[in-house]
């Protein structure tokens, strides 16, 4: 189960990071940070609003949404301060 979630972070954060204008560096590692958290991210809000994800496409679309939102946050404003 451990294997499965990290690859679909690993593939959400590779879409994401394809998917913004910025110029992403840090190889996989960073991918799989950002599809990770924008998987947390992504369950969350979609928890909030009454979706229940239960597929593994499902999984890998709200995981690319939540990690579209954390690189949104990062280059507004933490950017400022790294």
């Amino acid at each position: 189960m451990l294997l499965k979630w990290l690859l679909i972070g690993l593939i959400a954060g590779t879409i994401a990071k394809m998917m913004t204008p910025q110029e992403e560096g840090g190889g996989w590692i960073s991918s799989l940070i950002i599809g990770v958290i924008g998987s947390i991210a992504g369950g969350f809000l979609a928890g909030l609003m009454g979706f229940s994800v239960t597929h593994a496409l499902g999984s890998l679309i709200v995981a690319v949404i939540g990690s579209l939102i954390v690189l949104y946050i990062y280059h507004s404003y933490l950017t400022k301060y790294f």
